[in-house]
């Protein structure tokens, strides 16, 4: 496990706790929320940090992956749901076609942004369909559980959507750069070590 490695997966986390927590609380942290939906649009970044627009846009990440990796304030539910991801990622990758709509998607989604904002309804709306019309349609499907109130505003579930679509994204870049499954396993005191070691480095950077 390397630092670019466990910024990818800090994004895949990262993705997930949001999506756990506008399912629950149908709020998150706003600035977090729409680093990981930038980084579904940097395709051509420099740096695995570049994705993110730097170390501080996955912060949230790195602190779910130290509880969770400590095996202190584990939240079982944000585990399931990014082990879930990497294998929906894995589904992803051997289907082309899905692939190239999800792209397509995607880099029309852009124009959107552009015109909107990274924060606009729209904005989530769109990247809810293409997470609806590609991710959805694969096996296994992230299952996400929390207050029905919040699961039946379509608002809410589309904000959601987008949230775990920035976390497969997270997961392609986690694969493509060696990130693999059995590392998690094996890995996870040094992965927590490590993220401890960035978000002391983002805070120093921000001057908190």
């Amino acid at each position: 496990m390397n630092e670019e490695r466990v910024l990818a997966l800090a994004g895949v986390f990262q993705g997930v706790a949001l999506a756990q927590q506008l399912a629950t609380d149908g709020r998150c942290d706003e600035t977090q929320y729409e680093a990981s939906l930038s980084s579904v649009f940097r395709i051509d970044a420099d740096s695995v940090s570049g994705v993110y627009g730097g170390v501080s846009g996955v912060r949230r990440g790195l602190r779910t992956l130290v509880d969770q990796f400590e095996d202190q304030t584990r939240d079982v539910a944000v585990m399931r749901m990014a082990i879930t991801v990497l294998r929906l990622e894995r589904s992803l990758s051997r289907n082309r076609g899905l692939l190239d709509r999800l792209r397509e998607g995607i880099v029309a989604t852009q124009r959107q942004v552009e015109h909107f904002g990274l924060g606009h309804p729209n904005v989530s709306a769109r990247l809810a369909e293409i997470y609806a019309s590609t991710l959805s349609t694969l096996k296994p499907r992230v299952m996400v559980t929390g207050n029905p109130t919040h699961l039946q505003q379509k608002a809410n579930v589309d904000r959601v959507r987008a949230a775990l679509l920035a976390s497969v994204r997270s997961a392609v870049l986690w694969h493509q750069i060696g990130g693999r499954q059995w590392q998690l396993l094996i890995s996870r005191k040094q992965c927590a070590m490590l993220a401890r070691g960035l978000l002391t480095g983002s805070t120093l950077d921000n001057g908190g």
